[in-house]
Parts: C-alpha cells; sequence; structure tokens
C-alpha cells in the first residue's frame, strides 16, 4: 500500500483505544504502519506497541502514562471521552480538562510536524454564543485550576457533556494559533452520532428523537470507522497545512443546517435525563 498519508513508521498515541472510535482509529493506524501507544482505562485488545491504563480524571495518572510512552511522538490521537449519564464533574475531566493535561503533556515529545486531533461533538455546537465564557476556562493554568473553574460555575458546567465539547473546540482554534508557530498543528472533528456503545446513553439521556434529528440528512448513524478515517486525515501528511479547523465528519449535516435543509426544532429540545 502507498503511504500517502504518512503514517509508516510514525509513533502515535491514541487514547480512548479499548472501544468505539479510539479503537478503529488506533486500528486503521496499524494498518498504515504506525507504531501505535494505546492509553485507556480498560485494557485493549489490539496488537499496539504498548498499552497503559490511565484515567483521565487523575493528572497523576496521565502523566504517568505519557511518562511510561516517552520517546518522540509525531501525533497524538485524543479520542477518550464520556456521554452526559455520567456525574458532569468526570464528564468536564475526561472530556476536556484530561484531554488538555494529556496534549500538554505529550507537547514536549513532539517536534515540527507533530499533529493532535481531538473528537468534539456537534452537542458542543453553542461555543460561538459565548467565546468570551469558553476562553475563561480554557485558559486557566493547569489540570486543578480548571477543576476549581467548573466547580464555581457549575449553573455552566450543566451536564457537562455539551459544555465540555464546546471548550474542546475553542480550545483547539485557540491553539492552533499558538502550536502552528512551533510547527505542530491541531484540529477536532464534529463526528455525527456514531454507533459507539456510547450510543444507548445518548439517547436515554437526550431522546432517541433528537439524536436522530443529529443524524440528518445521511438518515443513519456513522460506524466508529467512518470516524477513524476523518480523524486519521486530519493527522495524515496530506493535511500538513490543515491547522485550527473545526472539521464536520456527519454526512452532511452542518451543510444541511446551514442551508435550511435540516430542522434543528428538534435539536433544541433537551430531554429531562434518565433517572
Amino acid at each position: 500500500m502507498s503511504d500517502i498519508l504518512g503514517y509508516q513508521g510514525k509513533r502515535v498515541i491514541v487514547s480512548g483505544c479499548f472501544s468505539g472510535m479510539g479503537a478503529a482509529t488506533a486500528k486503521l493506524l496499524l494498518e498504515l504502519g504506525a507504531e501505535v501507544h494505546g492509553l485507556d482505562y480498560k485494557d485493549s485488545t489490539l496488537p499496539l506497541a504498548s498499552f497503559n491504563s490511565v484515567d483521565l480524571r487523575d493528572a497523576a495518572s496521565i502523566e504517568a502514562g505519557v511518562a511510561a510512552i516517552g520517546g518522540k511522538v509525531d501525533a497524538l490521537f485524543n479520542c477518550a471521552g464520556l456521554p452526559q449519564s455520567f456525574p458532569a464533574m468526570d464528564v468536564m475531566k475526561v472530556n476536556f480538562i484530561g484531554l488538555r493535561h494529556l496534549t500538554e503533556q505529550v507537547l514536549p515529545l513532539m517536534g515540527p510536524g507533530g499533529a493532535i486531533a481531538n473528537i468534539a461533538s456537534t452537542g458542543g455546537l453553542g461555543w460561538s454564543r459565548r467565546v468570551p465564557l469558553n476562553m475563561e476556562f480554557v485558559t486557566t493554568p493547569g489540570f486543578d485550576a480548571a477543576v476549581a473553574w467548573c466547580e464555581a460555575h457549575m449553573d455552566d458546567v450543566k451536564e457537562g457533556y455539551s459544555f465540555s465539547k464546546e471548550n474542546v473546540i475553542v480550545w483547539t482554534q485557540y491553539m492552533g494559533a499558538h502550536l502552528i508557530k512551533k510547527g505542530i498543528r491541531i484540529n477536532c472533528t464534529l463526528p455525527s452520532p456514531t454507533q459507539t456503545p456510547m450510543m444507548a446513553a445518548f439517547e436515554a439521556t437526550s431522546g432517541k428523537d433528537v439524536v436522530e434529528a443529529a443524524a440528518q440528512p445521511m438518515g443513519r448513524y456513522s460506524t466508529p470507522e467512518e470516524q477513524a478515517g476523518g480523524i486519521v486525515l486530519l493527522n495524515s501528511a496530506l493535511a500538513s497545512i490543515v491547522n485550527g479547523v473545526v472539521f464536520p465528519v456527519d454526512g452532511g449535516f452542518m451543510g444541511g443546517v446551514a442551508t435550511g435543509q435540516v430542522d434543528l426544532s428538534v435539536m433544541m429540545r433537551r430531554s429531562a435525563p434518565a433517572q
């Protein structure tokens, strides 16, 4: 196979490699010839170069996991995440605070040509309405300060999921302008609803009709493999000038919204959380 994506022999890290998009991403990277190092709370069965158990809710666990990998890192894939059925602060720590801390630990191992890709969500599309608040949060100095900020702003954090994904989007764009000066790129994807083990939790907490509305106009959920294609493309050699981008991997959802072909009214309704 031609190495047009440039992953042959590259050292990469995939968080959330146990299941869903993270597992599909790690598998694709292995097929492309990368040296894949996995991080997750649960063990992976993939033939990885290394696997380290990491709890993204714990800064010391993140630091130990990255230290165990060491060496030069060419690309980081932040694929780990929790749905809104978990406690709000756990969701915030895994989906954004831990993601940011992991990235900050990996950055010293990267040089020019390095690339980072984060998984955000269409659930974070409210970011554009409150950038000043998001910027206040994403620029907090370190893991503990970010936790303290959330604990003091629970009215904004709410269930955790939407706010965490908003901040993945804003932080990605913010860091894009900084990291490119070092020759390092950072982007994020906006997946459409995807058939992963978390889907049942999304349907239970948001309502199946709300989730299905976000799957328009394609009319079906995407697969983890389809989502892996998007995130692997972003960190590839082909995307060498793509930076600070919020990349929809959604079967046309964002285009449908922009041109009035997708009705957002059902998505504006928020079902009561499952008891």
